[in-house]
């Protein structure tokens, strides 16, 4: 039986590092990306709650693990965002949900522009 995977994001990183047991710099940890991840969708969700922002937020992945780490749908557009730490990594969109969407935006956050994704209610 093939069951939906579901991803569990913490509200409170401390909380999120005291429960795996791990405090240690992120420049050795090896869930480094995972911990960005968290950081950017709990910080974008509370940038939206506050500011009054509404609409649906999603994981995407295809039965084949092709994911984006982040969507959302709000005033009838889908915009879908890659998250890397270091901006010089490539990161490609499946085909499968670009195809499927065409009219989506896309966009790559990473140090580079974490702060324009964060604290702006359209970032493309």
């Amino acid at each position: 039986m093939l069951e939906a995977m579901r991803k569990v994001y913490f509200w409170d990183l401390g909380v999120r590092n005291t429960l795996i047991g791990n405090f240690n710099p992120l420049s050795i940890r090896t869930d480094a990306g995972a911990l960005w991840e968290n950081f950017l969708i709990v910080e974008r969700m509370k940038y939206l709650h506050y500011h009054s922002v509404h609409g649906n937020r999603y994981f995407w992945r295809t039965k084949s693990q092709q994911e984006i780490d982040y969507v959302e749908e709000r005033d009838g557009r889908m915009f879908a965002y890659g998250f890397k730490m270091n901006p010089k990594v490539k990161y490609r969109f499946p085909k499968t949900f670009t195809s499927a969407y065409p009219e989506a935006g896309t966009q790559v956050v990473s140090l580079d522009n974490f702060h324009d994704f964060l604290t702006s209610p359209f970032a493309p």
